[in-house]
């Protein structure tokens, strides 16, 4: 995990032809079919076409390479409506095709609690970007984390803000949800480890219109920094722009979600100054890079968060496939975990 800085470079590889994604129509025993929920309507559904197209890239090199067990892999999709409910209905439609063999969940720990309990009982591997803790502390062998979790966030944003930058009186905002309150208590418990403290903590509710109260709360609490966990960014693009707007001008250190596309996009100058914790950046690997390049080659915005976790999911899955000889639920699940050095 590395923390950075970011600027938005949309210069696309002009060397680079864009990929095409193969439509070709099978029957239903000639390909490996992965199940993946994701928001194609709703205030996320930008993300999740960048999720969808992260997971498509690598679905195009696994299959360009020979696909898994000698077949070509397919991907299904479930709108999840960004909502929990939404979310429960589109896994459970997937988990009702028996010829799906492993699935993609939600980037968002709210969700990946709400289809938690079915995903226990189908019994098949789930790869997820959620990162809440307590997700794979449940008791639910079938959830596999593909992004680092909120202890390592909270710990990098404490240490920055009060090594770094010299700041110990904190002001924490973070949606109410899974993903939310996870981070809260893993940057309280960082920051008291660091020599911080929190001088307030605010909770808002997910796609809140009018974060002034929030703002003026913060501004009146004697914090001389803000870190944050926001869920959404349409919330985060809000709340940076009423925080510039009603003169609050403190550091500012956030979770990855600071960081996304989405975010920048809507905020605007408004996060100008600010900083988030990356799980991907791309200087960080030549991996990252290559990834960072095929990306920009199909897509109009750079790579971040939301398309590259798909994008390690898949590629892992597949080799853990592979490795297993076998579309057996534990097999795979057993190959997954025992993967290492994966780049």
């Amino acid at each position: 995990m590395r923390l950075t800085r970011r600027s938005v470079n949309l210069g696309l590889a002009a060397s680079l032809a864009t990929p095409t994604f193969s439509r070709v129509a099978r029957a239903a025993d000639e390909t490996v079919k992965i199940g993946m929920v994701l928001p194609v309507t709703g205030p996320a559904a930008d993300s999740g076409r960048y999720a969808l197209t992260g997971a498509k890239i690598a679905l195009d090199r696994v299959n360009k390479s020979g696909g898994v067990l000698g077949k070509q892999v397919e991907l299904v999709t479930e709108d999840d409506q960004t909502t929990n409910p939404g979310a429960v209905l589109a896994f459970s439609k997937l988990a009702a095709q028996p010829d799906i063999v492993a699935f993609l969940g939600s980037i968002r720990s709210t969700q990946n609690h709400a289809m938690a309990a079915d995903i226990l009982n189908t019994g098949k591997p789930v790869c997820f970007g959620g990162t809440d803790p307590a997700l794979t502390k449940m008791g639910n062998p079938w959830l596999i984390r593909f992004r680092p979790n909120d202890s390592y966030s909270g710990r990098v944003i404490a240490s920055y803000g009060v090594e770094t930058l010299g700041k110990k009186n904190w002001a924490i905002v973070h949606s109410t949800d899974a993903f939310g309150t996870g981070g809260l208590k893993a940057l309280s418990a960082a920051l008291d480890k660091a020599g911080g403290k929190v001088a307030i903590d605010q909770g808002y509710p997910n796609q809140s219109q009018d974060f002034t109260p929030v703002v003026l709360a913060v501004k009146s609490s004697g914090a001389d920094i803000i870190g944050s966990y926001f869920t959404f960014d349409n919330d985060l693009a809000i709340f940076a722009r009423q925080l510039r707007q009603l003169g609050v001008t403190l550091p500012w250190v956030g979770s990855p979600s600071i960081i996304d596309v989405g975010a920048m996009k809507l905020a605007g100058q408004a996060l100008w100054g600010s900083y988030g914790v990356a799980d991907f950046a791309a200087d960080s690997s030549p991996e990252a890079k290559e990834f960072a390049t095929l990306y920009a080659a199909v897509a109009n915005v750079p790579a971040d968060n939301y398309s590259s976790w798909t994008y390690d999911a898949i590629g892992v899955l597949s080799a853990a496939i592979n490795k297993a000889g076998s579309t057996d639920p534990e097999k795979i699940r057993a190959a997954m975990l025992s993967t290492k050095g994966y780049k």
